[in-house]
């Protein structure tokens, strides 16, 4: 997993008695210099070019690592509005640049930027994350190209205080998901998917097992079943549930995920039509975020935690076995369930996933967290633009859950927003006659349905059997619906923008901070 290696120094003359640095980075705010010597060779090519400091520039410095001085601008970070995303961002921006001149062992350094101030005391990490996310190629061109040629960086040298190691465990995380996501429907079908976790995860603490058989995956995963149906007679379309399973060995506490992967979503029988099609095999990014933030688990073998997590990987086909709206199906649960539209197949894969984690919590002692991961809702990206969505239930309120995800989410530039279930969400959801417990859907988008990324959680709730597990019971159990589909990709081009990893960062800093 060729990604930039990371080295820590304290000082700017310890970075450039490195052996192969070749090129400094400095990013921050640029209306005071830190270093004297850069002050001076920065204010000497403003002289020539009044862009300095408020554009990503490369310029000739005497003095540097391989002569080249690459100033990255945050502006002004003491607006109410700033974060420490901007640190990343000039990271991005830098970390092409430098790469393009021919660097390949950035030096990189903060100027002015109060790491003491709580938004950016994560800057350090925010500037590593920002060159690998930037350097980053997908999976396919790796594989045709080879990782040497066309991801040269090798490593990086920053100065500052950053734990190198929880640092690079996060970024082996956060490129596991990016894989995952971004890969198109043919190299990353369901079977694939399932090898890709496995290789992921040799020779770690996580253990992989897959179901795959046809008749395991009706009786057991049903709804799941009905979303590939008609994919069952394309061998390498079948599809099947991965589950990731890690045991710390002083547990506190255990968390679960049921991740959406949707390997490539036509809509099915309500099929996507008018171009929006393009793009739907990045429908995965909730399960590559799960599968993700396992990595990093791998990478740490936390002590405190046990982890498990359950992946659908399934393409929703067309075709002469495909299921269809008004058919009513009874899901693992038990609650019978009348499909509203086809193509809101990613709540129906996570119902089974999220009803058999529901039902091991409930048979365990112990502090439970749940969640679902998914790019779920046009409407999400259309409230929250690009930050995930998080919808908890009552007891995740009341233990203060979702306040630490976007704590944590604020801390380490991976953001979040959090929005609420309502009574609203549950009635519509609720089935409309004695032949069916529950409505998936209604049959119009997301996006133009008033709280149309709510209500996919209250019906998650009601068929998973979470509902008896409410703050008024005796077992109750946490859970949040975490939807990506606003943040999961750069720019929020699902079809060519590079997959973002959210939210593997956020979940990361909040469960397995340093």
């Amino acid at each position: 997993m060729a990604f930039p290696k990371l080295d820590v120094v304290s000082s700017l003359a310890d970075a450039y008695s490195k052996d192969g640095t070749d090129a400094l980075i400095v990013i921050g705010h640029f209306d005071t210099i830190d270093d004297s010597a850069l002050a001076e060779k920065i204010q000497q090519a403003k002289t020539t070019d009044q862009r300095v400091g408020s554009d990503v520039l490369l310029l000739q410095a005497e003095g540097v690592p391989g002569q080249r001085l690459v100033t990255a601008p945050t502006g002004p970070l003491n607006r109410d509005f700033d974060d420490v995303r901007q640190v990343f961002d000039a990271a991005h921006k830098a970390a092409k640049i430098a790469q393009d001149a021919g660097a390949r062992h950035p030096v990189i350094a903060l100027n002015n930027v109060d790491i003491n101030d709580t938004r950016y005391q994560q800057a350090f990490l925010a500037a590593y994350l920002g060159v690998c996310q930037s350097l980053y190629q997908p999976l396919e061109a790796r594989e045709a190209h080879g990782e040497e040629a066309i991801e040269p960086t090798e490593n990086v040298t920053l100065v500052g205080e950053l734990d190198a190691d929880w640092a690079m465990a996060v970024e082996a995380g956060k490129r596991v998901a990016r894989d995952l996501a971004g890969t198109e429907p043919e190299r990353m079908a369901p079977p694939r998917f399932a090898e890709y976790c496995r290789q992921a995860f040799a020779h770690t603490p996580v253990k992989v097992s897959v179901i795959d058989d046809s008749q395991q995956l009706q009786h057991e995963y049903p709804l799941l079943a009905a979303v590939g149906r008609s994919s069952m007679a394309v061998e390498r379309h079948r599809p099947c549930v991965i589950r990731l399973e890690y045991h710390g060995s002083q547990p506190e506490r255990t968390v679960m995920f049921a991740g959406k992967g949707i390997v490539y979503d036509t809509g099915g029988a309500d099929l996507k039509t008018g171009g929006h099609m393009a793009g739907m095999s990045r429908d995965k990014g909730g399960a590559a975020g799960v599968a993700g933030f396992m990595k990093i688990v791998a990478e740490l073998q936390p002590e405190h935690l046990n982890v498990v997590a359950e992946i659908g990987a399934v393409r929703n086909s067309i075709g002469s076995d495909a299921f269809v709206a008004d058919e009513i199906i009874t899901g693992h649960s038990g609650k019978r369930v009348r499909i509203g539209n086809t193509d809101a197949e990613g709540r129906l894969i996570m119902a089974d996933l999220l009803s058999h984690l529901r039902e091991e919590a409930a048979q365990a002692d112990g502090e439970h967290e749940l969640y679902t991961v998914a790019t779920l809702t046009g409407h999400a990206a259309l409230a929250k633009g690009p930050y995930s969505a998080l919808v908890p239930n009552g007891h995740a309120r009341r233990q203060k859950l979702p306040d630490a995800l976007f704590d944590a989410g604020e801390t380490y530039g991976d953001p979040t927003e959090i929005s609420w279930s309502r009574r609203e969400d549950f009635d519509f959801v609720k089935g409309r006659t004695l032949c069916d417990d529950l409505l998936s859907s209604n049959n119009g988008p997301s996006a133009t349905t008033p709280r149309g990324h709510q209500f996919p959680m209250a019906f998650l709730v009601g068929v998973s059997g979470l509902d008896n597990h409410g703050i008024d019971s005796s077992r109750p159990l946490s859970y949040i619906h975490i939807d990506i589909a606003g943040s999961g990709v750069e720019g929020g081009d699902w079809q060519h923008g590079k997959p973002t990893a959210a939210p593997v960062t956020c979940l990361a800093g909040h469960y397995l901070k340093k």
